[in-house]
């Protein structure tokens, strides 16, 4: 059995070009349908509790383009993620556990929508290393499979054999490469 560990200390922020948030599910019932988000922004703190991780991302910042009337219903739909409305998708974590072995747990909540709904991750970490500039980077890369209809982005159509065109499981990936703040 691993063993809890405390290998940060003091507070990093997310590198953005080294950063990711994407999503996946299936499609037309074969395909895997991926796409990320590219304004995204993390912060991992030290607390006297253990660890505090927090990140967002701006939900017109979907790397969906073409069509245009593809983007706009998911972007700007009701039955996916009216950005209009809510134009950010956070996480704040509640409990943040990093093992010897180089494992992480993690429970928080993801907010969608307005719609802030408890989720579980597991993952990795790398330790904090001097990088070439002279700063301590690490990193932290989680999974989590989550149900859209959870967060109302109801949208479905079915296929000529009945099965649904979209899956209502959502894998979610996250990739922070950490930077420690400034002393």
């Amino acid at each position: 059995m691993a063993s809890a560990v405390h290998p940060f200390s003091g507070a990093y922020s997310a590198d953005p070009a080294h950063s990711s948030f994407q999503v996946s599910l299936r499609h037309m019932g074969v395909g895997s349908f991926r796409t990320a988000f590219e304004d995204v922004d993390a912060r991992l703190e030290s607390t006297a509790g253990g660890y505090r991780l927090v990140g967002r991302a701006r939900a017109d910042s979907i790397g969906i383009k073409h069509p245009p009337e593809f983007r706009a219903h998911v972007v700007e739909g009701s039955e996916f993620l009216d950005a209009g409305n809510h134009p950010y998708i956070s996480f704040e974590s509640a409990t943040l556990r990093m093992h010897d072995d180089g494992n992480v747990e993690l429970e928080g909540t993801l907010t969608i929508k307005g719609m802030e709904k408890s989720i579980r991750a597991t993952g990795t970490y790398r330790p904090p290393i001097e990088d070439i500039y002279g700063r301590q980077r690490a990193a932290i890369d989680l999974v989590s499979r989550i149900d859209r209809r959870d967060w109302q982005m109801n949208y479905q159509g079915q296929l000529p054999n009945g099965d649904d065109v979209l899956s209502w499981d959502v894998d979610v990936s996250v990739h922070l490469e950490l930077v420690a703040d400034a002393a």
